[in-house]
């Protein structure tokens, strides 16, 4: 079936978001290495083709769907209190990445960023983390007048919390008010 443009048949989106969310729950199940395209496929009721039409290999859907997920996740109001704000962010942060399995999507993708150059390249592409950090960090960093770079300062805001969930240590140890403290101090020296 033709979609007027000659490029056959338009995407379901209905089918894509089948996808997406599956993805996430296999992969919390079966882990990154155990996921193929066609349990994909099959966790989303679609055929495999259908699956290949959109995406090439399961990185590219994990990462889709992960920062679909984050960008919702990861997007929290600021109320004008630097400090609440920044904790408030951080909470999300912690929330996603120890919680969530969009989280648990990134954190895959990290890993296989390690030694797949393809997958290090698609989160360098435009890593969910750093953009929802740097929305944050950027009017601070302004208003600092610091000499940190964006990706410096957005680098320490989230740099803590991501080093300590990725090491194995349990989230509820994380102490985000002080983390934000600690962020306005560097910032306001540099």
């Amino acid at each position: 079936m033709m979609d007027g443009s000659g490029r056959g048949r338009p995407r379901s989106e209905s089918a894509r978001t089948a996808v997406l969310h599956a993805v996430d729950d296999l992969l919390v199940e079966v882990g990154y290495a155990a996921l193929t395209m066609k349990g994909i496929a099959e966790r989303a009721g679609v055929g495999r083709q259908t699956v290949y039409r959109w995406w090439s290999n399961k990185a590219e859907v994990l990462y889709e769907a992960s920062v679909t997920d984050a960008r919702e996740e990861l997007s929290v109001p600021r109320g004008g209190d630097p400090r609440a704000d920044l904790t408030a962010y951080l909470d999300a942060l912690v929330a996603f990445l120890a919680r969530s399995h969009a989280g648990a999507a990134y954190r895959a993708l990290v890993g296989e960023a390690q030694h797949n150059a393809d997958v290090a390249a698609l989160l360098a592409s435009g890593d969910p983390l750093r953009q929802s950090a740097a929305e944050v960090v950027e009017p601070l960093r302004s208003a600092a007048a610091t000499a940190l770079t964006p990706d410096q300062a957005s680098a320490l805001l989230i740099g803590p919390p991501f080093f300590h969930v990725l090491s194995g240590r349990d989230a509820a140890t994380l102490d985000t008010a002080a983390l934000a403290e600690q962020f306005l101090r560097a910032l306001h020296r540099s």
